[in-house]
């Protein structure tokens, strides 16, 4: 019995052997195909990593490079040189360009920026810093209920943009002669929980310019910030045009 046995098992192996390498023979290009699939997958994954890295490297040596010229208008032409990888780095090449030609030509600069404001294939957060450096332009040459519809659209938005819109059209309330407004709007954004403490010191002493009472977010009178240990860069106001370099 244990021949027997013994002989049954050699054959049932022999048969399970040879119909392993019948399926074998059968699907297993199959197994090397899916091997060889997620072999050319890794290697071109990785292939394209690296080209987006040298891209991106070529991209800003190139920005560098142009921002190294001395002459602003130079710089300009310079940045206009650079080839953009795609439309946010076109809209970020011309935010550059446009603050180095602010100095001399202010109006061409706001309209570059109200250029890369149109555009449709960009995030909106590019959209939106550009329209708020185009309405910070005192020469920009834009019409104030423009800019101010501008900035009202900018307000209705969310973050630290919205604050600065809200800002820029109390400017244009004080330009408009609408001093109160000002002051009104300039306490909201004192008391907005989102504000900054340089946009908080910039609203203070507006008000405190304007002869208005700074007021904290429960409703009381603030005492205005001693300008003598106020931050210079935080205490200038955007309205500047180097606010918008």
């Amino acid at each position: 019995m244990s021949n027997n046995d013994s002989f049954i098992e050699e054959v049932t192996e022999e048969v399970r052997r040879d119909r392993l390498f019948a399926l074998l023979r059968r699907y297993g290009w199959i197994a090397i195909l899916a091997v060889l699939i997620l072999v050319g997958g890794a290697a071109y994954n990785e292939w394209r990593k690296a080209q987006a890295r040298s891209e991106a490297e070529a991209l800003g040596d190139a920005i560098l490079t142009a921002l190294q010229v001395e002459d602003r208008g130079a710089r300009a032409d310079a940045l206009d040189g650079v080839t953009p990888a795609g439309p946010a780095s076109d809209a970020i090449l011309q935010m550059l360009a446009a603050a180095e030609a602010l100095q001399d030509d202010p109006a061409g600069a706001a309209a570059r920026l109200m250029e890369i404001a149109q555009m449709t294939d960009i995030a909106p957060i590019y959209r939106q810093i550009a329209t708020l450096k185009a309405a910070m332009i005192p020469d920009s040459g834009i019409d104030a209920v423009v800019r101010r519809a501008r900035l009202d659209d900018l307000a209705l938005g969310g973050g630290v943009i919205r604050l600065l819109a809200e800002e820029q059209l109390a400017y244009l309330d004080i330009e408009a002669g609408s001093e109160a407004a000002a002051i009104e709007r300039l306490n909201a954004i004192s008391a907005d929980a989102e504000a900054t403490a340089g946009l908080r010191r910039r609203a203070t002493q507006v008000i405190v310019a304007l002869g208005g009472e700074p007021m904290l977010p429960g409703g009381t009178a603030a005492s205005a910030p001693d300008e003598s240990t106020a931050d210079g860069a935080d205490a200038e106001a955007p309205t500047d045009a180097t606010a918008s370099e």
